[in-house]
């Protein structure tokens, strides 16, 4: 059973400045040239509180957030409401725009299988994460998930809801639109709890949000503060029904930094890949992998030569795979490249992020690293489909990391979400 509340957001004032100049993108999509930018662009920018620049990022993101709202430069709503997020963008030469809501998302841990992860985690995010919470108290940044809704009933309210005059609109750097619109009436929000009510959601971005966020609530818990009302058993949400059009996964590309591509390794990937040499531009690879994109396959690029790889037979295949995992579930273009190529193949044992694996989003990005000898071997992979990470997380298995890339992000900056000790939903 889903539970999820309207809750009292925290949003920016006007003497704030305007809004453009304040939000940002999630904070681990920010890296030191975007922090610095974000500096520059307003001394009260949302990186300041989700990745400050300072030594002690906690204590500086805590006080800002005191200083800010005694300052009136943050405000607290004073009804709870749900919010209708859309956002509108350009991919692949479309117009398109995801539409959701963000509410108050009670925590279930992954075990009561109402909430379901995609992805392996690492300990180090997820104790910065939760670093984070024990000082500041708030949800800063909303988990994004998705749920199936064939009978379109939330997307109808969407529709009728979308209608009026928003509540918030703005255009961040990328070029996405954001608008909100606030939910506050009594009828309407018994509407969405209802139709959430028998969900199962999966979490496609914040996992170790979420993971920590269970770990303060436990915390908070074991202090022997609080009720099930409490606001700590909850954690900002913004949900997406995987039927909608507009959610679009972009593909992550994995770079080696430490194995090279020798003829040996090759000769053996023919005995399970179909091998082409193609042109090695980025162009030439992106109509390889669009003209494959129904099939299991990918590219790689040495900084010499390009190839085309795909696979031959799926029963070996999944014979490889992990065991536990159905064929149609774990026949994955990534999970292929990391338990076929990595391991079986080239004999990869473990792959340490950074020290031998690094990644990019596009394929000229991704060669740039090759060309520059940040890394020796990128292998270039088609997008996910959202179904197919729908599956895989019902099905109890994870994806490697970094195996998905939902396209837009849901803007920092636009609203958090007070989880006080007594703040109550």
């Amino acid at each position: 059973m889903v539970d999820i509340r309207p809750f009292k957001a925290i949003t920016y004032t006007a003497k704030a400045g305007a809004l453009q100049d304040l939000i940002t993108q999630p904070y681990d999509k920010i890296d030191q040239a975007m922090q610095r930018e974000y500096y520059a662009k307003s001394a009260y920018n949302y990186c300041r509180l989700i990745l400050p620049i300072e030594e002690n990022k906690y204590e500086a993101a805590r006080q800002r957030i005191q200083n800010w709202l005694l300052e009136g430069i943050l405000a607290k709503d004073m009804e709870p409401a749900f919010f209708i997020s859309r956002q509108e963008f350009t991919h692949a030469g479309r117009r398109l725009s995801r539409t959701g809501i963000i509410a108050a998302l009670r925590l279930y841990p992954y075990e009561e299988k109402t909430v379901f992860p995609h992805e392996i985690t690492y300990g180090e995010p997820k104790a910065d994460r939760l670093n984070m919470l024990r000082a500041t108290q708030k949800n800063l940044e909303p988990i994004f998930l998705i749920y199936s809704d064939p009978e379109n009933t939330t997307t109808q309210f969407f529709a009728e809801a979308t209608k009026t005059p928003p509540t918030m609109d703005v255009e961040d750097s990328l070029g996405v639109k954001h608008t909100l619109w606030k939910i506050t009436n009594p009828e309407s929000i018994k509407r969405l709890k209802k139709a959430l009510a028998d969900k199962k959601l999966v979490i496609t971005d914040g996992h170790h949000r979420y993971e920590s966020a269970i770990a303060y609530r436990d915390e908070m818990r074991s202090q022997g503060t609080g009720t099930k009302d409490s606001a700590f058993n909850f954690h900002m949400a913004y949900l997406v029904p995987v039927q909608d059009q507009g959610l679009v996964i972009l593909p992550t590309h994995r770079l080696l930094r430490n194995y090279a591509l020798t003829s040996d390794t090759l000769m053996t990937l023919k005995r399970f890949f179909t091998i082409t040499e193609i042109q090695p531009t980025a162009e030439d690879i992106a109509t390889f992998l669009a003209a494959h994109k129904n099939e299991n396959a990918l590219a790689v690029y040495d900084g010499a030569k390009a190839h085309g790889i795909t696979l031959k037979n799926e029963a070996e295949a999944a014979a490889l795979l992990n065991a536990n995992c159905q064929k149609e579930t774990c026949l994955i273009d990534v999970v292929i490249l990391h338990d076929m190529i990595f391991k079986h193949v080239m004999k990869i044992s473990a792959l340490k992020m950074d020290e031998n694996i690094i990644y990019a989003e596009t394929i000229q990005n991704a060669m740039a690293k090759v060309d520059s000898k940040q890394a020796n071997i990128a292998f270039l992979v088609n997008p996910i489909k959202p179904e197919a990470v729908w599956h895989i997380a019902q099905n109890g298995w994870r994806l490697p990391e970094k195996s998905t890339n939902f396209h837009p992000k849901p803007v920092s900056g636009l609203m958090m979400m007070d989880i006080s000790p007594n703040e109550k939903l």
